[in-house]
This record gives C-alpha cells, structure tokens and sequence, in this order.
C-alpha cells in the first residue's frame, strides 16, 4: 500500500525525517526499495540513504537518489573545533557524490545560493555564496596562472521571485547556457519537521532543490531535468511550523505524565488516544483559520547562520579544491 505524505499535510525538506513518517506510518522498520545506514563519531551522526524504486519515492515522498544527512545536536553551541570537524565530514560526503555522477577534478562548477539574504532564516544561500572560493574568472583571464589543484568555479546568489520577478531557476537556466557548467550546486533554507534539526543538520542530494517546498510553495526546481546539468542540492532546515512545536510539546507533556501515573485517560481522554499524526492534523485544523501556524525560528538564528553558512562554504571549497586541505578546512572560510 502506497502512503502519501501529502495527505496528512507534514511538511519537511529532509528525506531522513520523510523516512521516518512513512516507516512510522507502515509500522515497519524497512521499507523496500530504501538502502540506509548511519555512522555516528564525535557527536556527528552521518546517514546515508539511497531511494532505489519509484514505489519506495512515493511512499517517502522524495525523488529517487542519493541523500546524505549530516547531524549534530550540539552545533548550534558555537563550538569551533566542532565547527571545523563538521566541515571536514561534509567536504568528504560532497567527494562522494562528485565521484558517483563522474565529476573530475578539472570539471567546472556554478553554485547557486538560494534564498533572500533580507530575511535572516533564508539567507543560507547567499552567505555561502559570499564565502566560496571563486576561481573561474581566473581561468578565463589568466589560465597559465592558475596553481593545479584549482578548478573553476563560479557563484551566484540570484534572489528571490518576490524582489526580482523572475524564477530563480530561469535566471540559473540562463547562466547555464552562458557559463556552460558541468554540475550545479544549489544552497537553500529548508523547513523541518523537528525543532531539534533546525540548524544542526545538513542534507545533501542528487536530486537537486525545490525552492520553497518545505513550506508548501509549489515552484520551478533546480533539477538536472530542468536544467540540463547534474544539480547537487545543499539544504539546513531553520525554520519550523508553529503546529510542529505544539504538536512535540504535547508528545512531552504525555510522557511527563506517563511517568508520574499509569492511567492517563482521565487527563487526556481521546485526545491522548491518537496517533501523532492525526494529533498533528487537528493542532493544524485549530491554528490555520487563526492564523497562527507560523513559521518558527529561533531567537539566536543570526549566529546559527553565520556558523553554518561557514561549515558548508569551508566544505565545499575543499571538495572542489584538491590544493585546499580538509584537514584545515577552516582555514579557507573568510
């Protein structure tokens, strides 16, 4: 039986927590047409997931590919050591993905940083564009000059459709023609269905981006049908739904509960009784009409940015760059 994530109206941008739905909502622990496995070390968590089948894709919810989710719970503490490890674990899951779609050492690159850099939870995309070792007009100008172990790459940060009018994806289309690059590497905010993930995870996809689907937009993607280039998608959730938090802090009250009394069908009643779906979907029904599903970030999210735009651009400048050592991958962030 097929299970459609749409219908329960749960909204994420990462695969791993889409997983988790459709495995919750089968009650298995697999489901096929999925291979997965998890690494943790040194408070990072690495999971690995491949969608095989197109059955597997609408269960999920997510198109077949590649998807790697990078989580640590303890980034958003400003650590720097921590900071540079997650950096280095990130610049060696991106090789992978450039070794497995056959991009080379000398390929070219155009990385797109999506997002609004006017609103702080979406300016993921242009912060890493503003920290990424741009190399291509190089090439072009002054190509006996250039050291080996450099590859061209170009960024741009193209804005969004409210202040440019103009698709993000057909203002990279264009630059695609242009510019001619062999892979795309698109940068975006992501929503998530955790708080506990906003801005302590990183995913990593072939399947490209879709700008705005976390929260319910439907909008041209960055994808390599649409653009006619392999596109690498880079996502951190930071920002959640207002329902979601309501939703995980009722899941905490009953097990606060739980652990004081046995019977709690006095204090809940049916309420209690549901699932955490169906509880989602009336946390849902009661706060859309009054407007206050919200978006949800928190509070200190301008240092979180910064910090994580600088993990992402300090990782993709050594995997781009073999003269760029990822065991001092901070040295390269601005």
């Amino acid at each position: 039986m097929d299970h459609d994530l749409s219908k329960y109206n749960i909204r994420t941008d990462l695969a791993l927590e889409a997983h988790e739905i459709a495995t919750q909502e089968q009650q298995s622990e697999a489901i096929p047409g999925v291979w997965s496995e998890n690494d943790t070390a040194d408070g990072i968590t690495i999971s690995r997931m491949e969608i095989q089948t197109e059955q597997a894709a609408q269960q999920i919810g997510k198109m077949i590919g590649h998807y790697v989710t990078i989580d640590v719970p303890e980034l958003r503490q400003g650590d720097t050591t921590l900071q540079d490890k997650v950096a280095t674990s990130f610049a060696k899951e991106f090789e992978a993905f450039l070794t497995r779609i056959g991009i080379t050492a000398t390929s070219s690159v155009l990385i797109v940083g999506l997002g609004n850099m006017s609103v702080t939870p979406d300016a993921l995309g242009p912060i890493v564009v503003d920290n990424i070792m741009v190399t291509r007009h190089f090439f072009e100008l002054m190509p006996d000059q250039v050291n080996p172990g450099y590859r061209p790459v170009s960024a741009i940060a193209p804005g969004v459709l409210g202040t440019t009018g103009i698709e993000s994806s057909d203002i990279v289309q264009g630059i695609v023609e242009k510019s001619k690059p062999d892979l795309i590497i698109a940068i975006d905010a992501l929503a998530a269905r955790s708080l506990e993930r906003v801005n302590t995870t990183i995913q990593i996809a072939d399947t490209g981006i879709h700008p705005g689907s976390g929260i319910g937009n439907k909008r041209k993607g960055l994808t390599k049908d649409i653009l006619g280039v392999p596109c690498i998608g880079i996502g951190v959730p930071t920002v959640v739904y207002a329902s979601t938090i309501v939703n995980n802090t009722m899941d905490l009250v009953f097990e606060h509960m739980k652990q004081h009394t046995s019977n709690t069908d006095p204090l809940f009643g049916v309420f209690g009784k549901m699932d955490e779906t169906e509880r989602l979907q009336l946390v849902k029904e009661v706060l859309n009409p009054l407007g206050h599903d919200l978006l949800v970030t928190p509070k200190e999210i301008d240092k979180f940015m910064e910090d994580i735009a600088n993990v992402i651009a300090s990782g993709l400048n050594a995997a781009l760059h073999e003269a760029v050592n990822t065991d001092n991958v901070a040295a390269y962030t601005h």
